[in-house]
């Protein structure tokens, strides 16, 4: 019978390079309602602000079932893992359905009475991980689902007539954005690895609040030391560049992040709408956003002197429009150290392992219509409205 497969003929010639072939695409899914009396706990919940704990659990809970049911199908293929697995939401009207999809994979000519792992890297990134050292053992994610609050709102409304920083925010939301990494190194860490690798972080709307989740691979390396089973080492670089990277040497030791929340307040904002009927400048807003993009990067690298990293990389910084003229500011990147005994299986990476796939079907009436359902499943960078 023929093989049903997401794999491309990249991943396929990439896996295959370490022993393994294609198997079947597996799917796993569950349909949820929010219910009346859940909307309206987390209404109320939202006037604080911060995290809506129980809507955080719905949609853990229902994406963790989603995932499961997928891992039984590849279980019944008789798989040893399964590769490029997603979680992604989808609204029906009132229900929200978790859908997790992946790419079953096999060892060439064995077979095997369990599956061994499961991971978010496709074939090429699976690659690199192995020839990087690392043993994949499970998928992994954190999510938090949390809102500004109507609290928070009029507060923030009050300071945004004043320039500058609203730390209330920027507490609330570092807090948020670290609450999320927390829960995927434990997820890792229940699981015996050392390291979570290719986290990929997603902001998404949900019910009037937003859902930040990161998903990643929940690994092994047999270099890193002991204490690394206590506190996984984190990382947002792609599974390609923590190839070169190591291959220099360097082990990733911690995805690290930043916020910071600014006002222009009310006076600047008058001066700048002023400003902006004459052509050049509006210094105003440039020195705001310089400062708030600088105080991210501030905090990102205090955290990185902290657990003795020698550089960041990867810095990406992100800005989020939150309304009332408030606007967020996020710093991330993974922080490395070198080590001396950390070397990659081979000298050079095969280039199907870093040939990106190219789209061949195109709905044009569909973009058109404003709503493509064929974006990318997964990205670096969150939504607007984060």
């Amino acid at each position: 019978m023929a093989i049903m497969t997401g794999l491309s003929g990249n991943e396929m010639y990439c896996l295959h390079l370490k022993g393994f072939e294609p198997g079947e695409l597996v799917i796993g899914n569950s349909v949820f309602s929010m219910g009346f009396l859940g909307s309206i706990g987390a209404g109320f919940q939202t006037i604080a602000g911060g995290e809506v704990e129980q809507v955080t659990k719905i949609i853990h809970e229902g994406r963790q079932n989603a995932l499961e049911r997928m891992v039984k199908e590849a279980e019944h293929e008789g798989g040893v893992g399964i590769t490029g697995v997603s979680s992604e939401l989808i609204w029906q009207q009132s229900n929200v359905e978790f859908l997790s999809i992946g790419s079953c994979i096999h060892h060439e000519g064995k077979k095997v009475e369990k599956l061994l792992f499961s991971t978010s890297a496709d074939g090429q990134e699976l690659y690199c991980q192995l020839d990087a050292g690392f043993m994949p053992l499970k998928f992994v994610f954190g999510n938090v689902a949390y809102s500004i609050g109507l609290g928070g709102g009029i507060m923030g409304g009050l300071r945004s007539l004043a320039r500058g920083e609203v730390k209330e925010f920027s507490d609330v939301f570092n807090e948020t954005r670290h609450r999320a990494l927390w829960r995927i190194t434990e997820e890792a860490r229940e699981v015996g690895a050392n390291a979570v690798l290719g986290i990929q972080t997603t902001i998404l709307p949900f019910g009037g609040m937003q859902e930040m989740i990161m998903v990643g691979t929940a690994s092994r390396h047999a270099a890193l030391p002991e204490d690394r089973k206590l506190r996984p080492i984190t990382s947002d670089l792609t599974n390609e560049e923590m190839w070169n990277v190591m291959h220099m040497g360097y082990m990733p030791i911690q995805l690290v992040l930043g916020v910071s929340v600014y006002s222009l307040g009310f006076v600047g904002g008058l001066t700048a709408a002023f400003k902006s009927f004459v052509r050049g400048e509006i210094k105003e807003m440039s020195s705001l956003i310089y400062e708030a993009r600088e105080n991210a990067l501030r905090r990102i690298r205090a955290e990185a002197e902290l657990i003795g990293a020698d550089d960041v990389v990867g810095i990406k910084t992100y800005v989020y429009n939150l309304g009332s003229g408030l606007i967020e500011f996020m710093a991330i990147g993974t922080a490395v150290k070198k080590m001396p005994e950390v070397k990659t299986l081979t000298d050079f990476l095969p280039p199907q392992a870093v040939i990106k796939d190219k789209d061949t079907f195109f709905n044009a009436a569909e973009m058109l219509r404003g709503a493509n359902l064929n974006e990318p499943k997964r990205s670096r960078s969150g939504s607007d409205g984060g």
